[in-house]
């Protein structure tokens, strides 16, 4: 394999943005204590969500990390699959489900590559996709933050969703003493 900054040698895929800047693997976010954005509960974004809008069907959690987001919504009865790419984060999300006795399911996998289609793949004709990701915008932002553009771009006409909002809003991390800026997006399957 080529000695890039952006191939991972030990899985043959290319590294993250995060991979990339921080120069450790992505899992490596889990395996010194809790990652940044793992705040021990739901964001609050996604909290709120869940008390606003009545979610149906199952749920996919790409990029689910130590699970809470996944949690809170198996914990109101859905079925719910949280995949992520860091292993430790999905061995927390494991533990952390048996020990509060909800039932969800945790698999490795690495979302990023063909991720509008695959979301495509497994999600329904009118069907409803929530991305809360961090924000390039704002005085002080999170890992992987993406620009609007870069959330709206993929899921463009032609390819099968149509953005019905993206708000700003806020992700919680243990670093800042402040939440940091994030989008918020409400996409359908057309």
């Amino acid at each position: 394999m080529a000695d890039t900054p952006t191939d991972d040698l030990f899985s043959g895929r290319k590294l993250t943005s995060h991979e990339q800047k921080s120069g450790r693997p992505w899992d490596a976010s889990y395996q010194d204590g809790p990652a940044p954005w793992d705040i021990g509960k739901p964001q609050p974004a996604i909290a709120h969500l869940a008390s606003e809008v009545e979610i149906t069907g199952p749920v996919l959690d790409a990029g689910c990390g130590a699970g809470e987001n996944s949690l809170l919504l198996a914990s109101m009865g859905l079925s719910v699959l949280g995949v992520d790419i860091a292993e430790t984060a999905l061995a927390l999300a494991r533990q952390r489900a048996r020990d509060r006795g909800i039932h969800a399911e945790f698999a490795t996998a690495d979302e990023r590559m063909a991720y509008v289609a695959s979301l495509a793949s497994v999600t329904d004709r009118g069907g409803t996709l929530y991305v809360l990701a961090f924000s390039d915008e704002g005085p002080d932002i999170g890992p992987h933050p993406i620009s609007l553009a870069d959330l709206e771009t993929p899921f463009c006409s032609g390819s099968g969703w149509n953005v019905v909002a993206i708000d700003r809003d806020h992700v919680h991390t243990r670093v800042h003493v402040d939440p940091v800026s994030a989008w918020l997006a409400t996409i359908k399957r057309v």
